[in-house]
């Protein structure tokens, strides 16, 4: 069995705020502490056994107890004051001889903790004959009436739960009832003997009264007895007085006030129930059991509340803790840069579709951002259907997350997890080439200018011969293209994902028959020998160069047929004499045409169809530098286009064998 000290903590882990004993927020759990903070008059008294008693079963009688310090309700602005929103929870309890008594009680907020006009019975103790109605009165409460009393008032019952306003005629009401989780109304006495836990909130922003109730121990329910919309800014003072009013009249009842809390800063804190005094009984067996039969109730309700609380918990850190689970393989851990899936998993929010950057053939990219570094990185999760190769290639990006350049998007690790491989990219806060270049998710705008398209080859073509010449390892990327170039807050461009590319050791050749890459980027040789090379990233490279100076997609589907391959349009151009009909208007006039048109067939020379006569990625920075020029003849480059491609056909129909793969996936 669950202990009390184990169920006290739960009930304290459910509080909503902490005790604040200032005027404005305060809580009796009981009323023997609660000295000359309330002030008591007419027959309301405090028991021995820390009970606030408004009337006993004297007939004829009030009683009034107000907290002793006036609250501040309304808040002064510049143009316009308006009212605090209020909360109010309390435990009130009803004893009748016989089953037949009265009056009732109120919750009230008063100009004064002194009201001379009230009167017994049906007045409740609030307000009397000669004041009843008055506008003048600024006198709000919430009523819990069990006499049905007279036709003046207009009561539809003698059990019910009324909003009062400068007058005990209320303005709403309903009969004493609560809602269960089924939304079934359940209706109740007050006058019962039970004690009944009320709670009053009142929200100054959009003027909206919520008043619920329930028997004790059943918890606050979910929808409200009363929902009222009302203004109380003329009916408000400055500073108001809250607190109690009761009356009884031909016949009596014991009104008591078990429990307090009131905040004028949002929710009223909960009442402790453990801290309650002994409740209030009539002197017959029955009765007297009821209190002890209350709090075994209380307590074992908490009991089994804590218990699924627990139980829930523990479900959801296993299923959580399941859904997280990786199994590590032993060669895993031979190779650096590894991270933790649960890492990652966090740093997106669980993979969530708001955190997406990107899609491609390839996988998902995710923005994510380390809760304990607030490190923002690029995630990409790409699936594979397959174990063949994982091993060698979690070995290749194992070492590629060794490579610094500054035009190269650094590599921060890597995670495989059953069947996907996760890499984990620096963030680059400008996004892609590409959305740049076509208004894809370019939320700034951005138009680049021609000097930035330039500096952004020249910053890619560097980003490649570090790859090809200059790092330990040579490394054909086989996937250059715009949407793989990203870019920086000043737009230093940087080669990305290198999901697929492939180290050689410096003087070997490929051996990889699979191929790779994306529709318009890829060389002619690819198709019938599937071996990337650092001829085959030149070629993609050429075609990013024409992609940036025309402003085109390579291949763009709606285009007329003779535009709908860009190499291919560029290139008759070319031949025809009118080269510089390609370029992209937005940046046709920003400088002399002698070095667009140089760049442009500088894009051409690297496309050439056959791969020996195409230039190193070297020579192509020379190029774009000016620093050398242009070798070849560009008629004799369109020529040799038409050539190869008329060999390449007759070499793929005789080697129909040759497995090529998939144009956008596999290794």
């Amino acid at each position: 069995m669950i202990s009390r000290a184990v169920t006290l903590q739960f009930i304290l882990l459910l509080s909503y705020f902490p005790f604040n004993c200032s005027s404005e927020d305060f809580i009796f759990n009981g009323f023997k502490q609660a000295g000359n903070q309330l002030i008591l008059a007419g027959s309301t008294k405090m028991t021995t056994d820390g009970l606030l008693q408004l009337t006993d079963d004297t007939t004829g009688v009030l009683g009034h107890a107000f907290f002793s310090s006036p609250i501040p309700m309304i808040i002064p602005n510049k143009n316009v004051s308006d009212v605090i929103s209020f909360s109010t929870s309390f435990i009130l309890d009803i004893l009748t001889v016989n089953k037949a008594g009265g009056h009732g009680l109120t919750f009230a907020i008063t100009p004064s903790k002194q009201l001379p006009g009230a009167d017994v019975a049906d007045y409740l103790g609030l307000l009397g004959p000669s004041n009843n109605g008055n506008i003048s009165n600024h006198i709000f409460a919430v009523e819990f009436d069990h006499v049905k009393t007279t036709v003046q008032l207009n009561e539809t019952n003698a059990n019910h739960v009324g909003v009062d306003i400068n007058s005990v005629k209320s303005n709403a009401s309903q009969n004493a009832a609560y809602y269960t989780n089924q939304n079934s109304k359940v209706e109740f006495q007050l006058e019962s003997g039970q004690p009944i836990q009320a709670w009053i909130n009142y929200n100054g922003t959009n003027k909206m009264l919520d008043i619920t109730i329930a028997p004790i121990p059943i918890p606050k329910p979910s929808r409200t007895l009363i929902s009222y919309h009302v203004d109380l800014i003329p009916i408000f003072e400055k500073e108001m007085y809250v607190g109690f009013t009761s009356s009884t009249g031909k016949l009596a009842s014991s009104h008591y006030i078990i429990a307090w809390s009131f905040s004028s800063e949002g929710m009223a804190q909960d009442i402790d129930l453990f801290q309650l005094p002994k409740f209030p009984h009539l002197p017959s067996t029955i009765t007297a059991s009821r209190s002890a039969v209350i709090r075994i109730g209380i307590l074992s309700s908490v009991a089994i509340l804590a218990l699924i609380a627990m139980l829930i918990g523990v479900s959801l850190y296993l299923w959580k803790r399941a859904k997280l689970a990786e199994t590590i393989e032993d060669w895993e851990r031979e190779h650096p840069h590894r991270l933790r899936y649960n890492d990652l998993y966090r740093a997106t929010k669980g993979f969530k579709e708001t955190e997406l950057l990107g899609s491609g053939g390839f996988g998902h990219v995710y923005k994510g951002v380390f809760p304990k570094t607030k490190e923002i990185v690029a995630i990409k999760k790409i699936s594979n259907n397959t174990k063949q190769g994982m091993r060698e290639f979690v070995a290749e990006i194992s070492s590629l997350g060794r490579m610094r350049h500054r035009n190269l998007v650094e590599l921060r690790g890597w995670c495989k997890r059953n069947q996907d491989l996760i890499l984990v990219y620096e963030f680059m806060p400008n996004g892609s080439l590409d959305a740049l270049l076509f208004n894809c998710k370019n939320k700034t705008r951005i138009i680049l200018t021609w000097e930035q398209r330039l500096n952004i080859l020249k910053g890619v073509a560097s980003g490649l011969l570090y790859l090809h010449e200059e790092w330990e390892k040579l490394v054909v990327h086989r996937d250059v293209k715009s949407s793989n170039v990203l870019l920086g807050t000043d737009l230093n461009p940087k080669l990305g994902d290198f999901g697929l590319a492939r180290l050689y050791e410096h003087g070997t050749k490929s051996h990889t028959t699979h191929v790779v890459g994306t529709r318009g980027y890829m060389a002619p040789e690819l198709l019938f020998t599937g071996k990337a090379t650092t001829s085959s990233d030149v070629f993609a490279f050429g075609v990013l160069v024409l992609e940036v100076v025309c402003g085109r997609r390579p291949i763009v589907n709606n285009a007329p047929t003779e535009e709908f391959n860009l190499l291919e349009w560029v290139r008759d151009c070319e031949v025809q004499g009118h080269l510089m009909k390609v370029v992209d208007v937005r940046i046709a006039k920003e400088c002399e045409n002698g070095e667009i048109e140089r760049v442009l067939k500088l894009g051409l020379v690297c496309c050439q169809s056959i791969a020996e006569v195409r230039p190193s990625i070297r020579q192509v920075i020379q190029y774009l530098n000016g620093t050398e020029q242009l070798p070849v003849d560009l008629k004799l480059v369109y020529l040799n286009h038409h050539l190869l491609s008329f060999a390449s056909q007759k070499s793929i129909s005789s080697h129909a064998t040759i497995s090529t793969g998939s144009l956008q996936g596999g290794r």
